[in-house]
């Protein structure tokens, strides 16, 4: 009896942790595709801030918000520019993964 219970308690545990682990593999791979004015850059810390419009598949509405990017996709952005872009949630912060202008 005692095997059985400790057996079902294994299942039980293995069930959740692929169910959290599922879980952790959707949010990050939420993405959508937006557009807007760059406001600021920082190369040097991987950001842009760009006011944008709402974005349905992330659900953000209408705002200026700071992305994390990587700096080899700013050469040809600056400040002032209109862009388009592709983004994705990671956990809780939103990385750019497309950029152009």
């Amino acid at each position: 009896m005692e095997v059985r219970v400790k057996k079902s308690i294994a299942a039980v545990i293995v069930g959740l942790a692929a169910a959290v682990a599922v879980t952790g593999v959707a949010q990050a791979q939420e993405t959508g595709r937006g557009s807007g004015e760059v406001r600021r850059i920082q190369p040097d810390q991987g950001k842009i801030a760009i006011k944008q419009g709402a974005i349905s598949d992330l659900k953000l509405p209408a705002m200026t918000l700071s992305y994390r990017i990587d700096a080899s996709l700013l050469k040809n952005i600056k400040p002032g520019d209109s862009v388009s872009f592709t983004a994705e949630r990671v956990g809780k912060e939103y990385v750019i993964k497309e950029i152009s202008n």
